[in-house]
């Protein structure tokens, strides 16, 4: 039984070999090995597993919180409407309006370039350069890139007729400027991000640009819409008013065009202010662009030269030299200045020549006839110290507009380093390097009585339909009221008599100061280029306007301020009374008196009194409140005199006053009309038949 049983189940050959009579266990210790790597592995799984969840859902959870929203939801920016830009009447200058942009989404775009080709060739003004722009962005690794920015409606039109794949509209604002080129550097432009670039749009783009609003869209995983939601309102911006007034500004810039293109100068400037509050009226620029296509201009276009070009003012800034001779009591108007020999020398430079040999002048001659020898001897008197004291009076060397950016402050010398030749030069307008719009400022000051006035453009901001205006800033007092109107005299007399007649007006009293400077061309003074300016206000007594006018190298009939730049002043000046409805100061119609009271005509008189020059002699019965004697004195003199004592003119006749009404010791109204007439004298005193 053992046996056969033995027989029948014998171990393996090798049990046998190992000479074992019992199988080995190391299939047992396989099988544990096995199933201990597989649990390490299960387990270290396990880990992992956790570990990647605690990495998504603990330490990353908003960071994939976020992209999974994003993936959800599609923001859409709404655009802000910036606010309307107005001129003081009301008159609409800038405004924006609803405007298309195309955009793609690359990965949607099977073929880019024909389909920038087709893009391009549905514009109106496509450039290649432009063509190769879309076809770079639609081969950008991106979900959303700008095509076009802020379509035509025609162009918008086309574009939508082709119903290119991943290509979309997406709605914006767009700035708008219906007076094309209207007062372009005032104003300035807006770029494509509806960000201002330049003028008011820029320095108030805060104000003006409002608040972008914000909608969140809902969209599956087609990226189709289910719902939207608005985030945030757009808000739209402030308007501004500003003081421009839009028919000045259209009379200022056609004539500046006019002047510039007659005497085939290279550029021109006018500034229009008012002297009593610093408000500019008109600013004008030659050459000009339309801000609607400013990227069409050069800079040469789009610069404001009125805040960022420098000119040396030439005789100009005798307004100056004479205003520190009076306030420091270096000098009288009546006072005589050797002139002669009609030229003066500094070591290591040429000579300084006046125009004309003049010999001895009083000193208020110095001014009328624009002598360069009187001023620099009246400069040398004055020093250094004294006479840089008063250019920074004025606003010369400093910022004065706080609502242009760019302006420039100017170049002044410090008074330290003023040598005699030095001081010459500054004495008659050289090496000072000026902007028109400080001669408008520094000349307002004189007009107004002798104060320095911040020049802005901006009248008032309006929000939510709240006004808000922006009050006149003083900066500071330049000149007392009595040489102001010592000044404002000398200034009278330079367009009746002196270099600046062709800037008269019939029927008003003007006051001015004519320049011609040679501009530096390669570091030396040019014998063929010059800038030829002129300033000045009107009525010279009661003045409604500054105004500054510069031409840059005329190259046609003269050169000189008193032959380019006058005339154009007296055409913005004549059109400009006419429209603000100034009445002449000479002959006015007669007024219509309501009613006086004696404490207001007493105060009058008093005004009156502290205007008059005491060296006057004429003016002697006025301070006692009565009329004085006219007879003998030329035309211009008796109105100039009656302007003084505040009174209107009608003047008829030629020749020298032969009589008057009111009568000469009659008592003084200011206000009144005096009736003056002319004729030729006889022997016996009256006038010649």
């Amino acid at each position: 039984m053992d046996e056969s049983r033995g027989s029948r189940f014998r171990l393996p050959s090798r049990w046998r070999e190992r000479g074992s009579g019992r199988p080995p266990s190391d299939w047992r210790a396989t099988i544990q090995s096995r199933a201990a790597t597989a649990a390490v592995i299960f387990a270290l799984w396990t880990v992992a597993i956790e570990a990647r969840l605690l990495y998504l859902q603990v330490l990353h959870h908003d960071h994939y919180l976020t992209q999974a929203r994003q993936q959800q939801m599609e923001p859409i920016v709404a655009p802000a409407k910036r606010g309307d830009i107005v001129d003081r009447n009301g008159n609409l200058l800038a405004y924006s309006v609803d405007a298309y942009s195309v955009f793609a989404d690359p990965t949607e775009v099977a073929d880019p370039e024909g389909t920038a080709a087709a893009i391009c060739a549905a514009l109106d003004d496509c450039t290649a350069a432009d063509r190769q722009a879309y076809l770079r962005s639609l081969r950008r690794k991106a979900r959303f890139v700008y095509l076009p920015r802020k379509v035509s409606p025609r162009e918008e039109q086309r574009l939508r007729g082709l119903k290119l794949k991943g290509v979309g509209f997406i709605g914006e604002s767009r700035r708008y400027y219906p007076k094309r080129d209207l007062a372009a550097h005032v104003l300035g432009y807006v770029g494509l991000d509806n960000v201002g670039l330049a003028g008011v749009e820029s320095r108030y783009d805060a104000q003006v640009r409002g608040l972008e609003g914000k909608i969140i869209i809902q969209v599956n995983a087609s990226q189709k819409a289910l719902s939207s939601r608005v985030e945030r309102e757009a808000t739209e911006g402030a308007a501004l008013e500003l003081t421009i007034d839009q028919y000045l500004q259209h009379i200022t810039e056609r004539e500046l065009r006019d002047g510039v293109l007659e005497h085939r100068a290279a550029a021109g400037t006018a500034v229009v202010m008012d002297p009593a509050t610093g408000a500019i009226l008109a600013l004008a620029n030659y050459p000009t662009f339309n801000p609607n296509a400013f990227a069409r201009a050069d800079d040469d276009m789009r610069r404001n030269r009125a805040v960022q070009d420098l000119y040396e003012p030439g005789s100009t800034f005798k307004v100056v030299t004479a205003s520190a001779a009076f306030e420091e009591g270096v000098i009288r108007p009546e006072d005589p200045v050797d002139c002669s020999p009609g030229y003066i020398t500094f070591p290591g430079r040429p000579p300084i020549n006046d125009v004309h040999r003049y010999g001895v002048l009083p000193f208020s001659d110095v001014i009328v006839k624009s002598s360069n020898v009187g001023a620099i001897r009246v400069g040398l008197r004055l020093g250094p110290e004294r006479l840089s004291r008063y250019v920074s009076r004025f606003g010369f060397g400093q910022t004065l507009a706080s609502d242009f950016g760019g302006e420039s402050p100017g170049i002044v010398w410090n008074p330290q380093r003023l040598d005699n030749s030095a001081l010459a030069s500054v004495s008659m307008g050289y090496q000072v390097g000026v902007t028109p719009i400080q001669m408008a400022a520094a000349v307002s000051s004189v007009a107004n009585g002798g104060t320095l006035l911040e020049p802005h453009v901006v009248r008032a901001l309006i929000r939510n339909g709240r006004r808000v205006e922006i009050p006149r800033k003083p900066i500071r007092r330049t000149v007392s009221e009595r040489t102001a109107a010592t000044l404002t005299a000398i200034m009278e007399e330079v367009v009746d008599r002196g270099t600046a007649r062709a800037a008269r007006i019939e029927g008003y009293t003007i006051a001015g100061k004519t320049g011609t400077a040679q501009k530096l061309v390669d570091r030396r003074y040019s014998k063929s280029e010059y800038n030829a300016s002129f300033v000045g206000f009107a009525p010279s007594r009661k003045p409604a306007l500054t105004i500054v006018v510069v031409i840059d190298s005329p190259r046609a009939r003269g050169y000189y301020g008193g032959t380019v730049a006058a005339p154009i002043f007296k055409r913005i000046a004549e059109a400009s009374l006419r429209h603000l409805g100034v009445p002449p100061s000479i002959n006015p119609a007669p007024p219509v008196l309501l009613a006086r009271h004696e404490d207001a005509e007493t105060g009058e008189a008093r005004a009156v009194n502290a205007r008059l020059a005491e060296s006057d002699r004429t003016l002697e019965p006025v301070r006692q409140g009565v009329m004085p004697d006219l007879r003998g004195l030329s035309a211009r003199r008796a109105v100039r005199t009656l302007t003084l004592a505040g009174l209107a003119a009608r003047v008829s006749g030629q020749g020298l006053v032969v009589d008057q009404a009111p009568e000469a010791g009659s008592p003084l109204v200011p206000g009144d009309v005096c009736v003056i007439k002319l004729g030729r004298p006889t022997l016996e005193g009256g006038a010649a038949r």
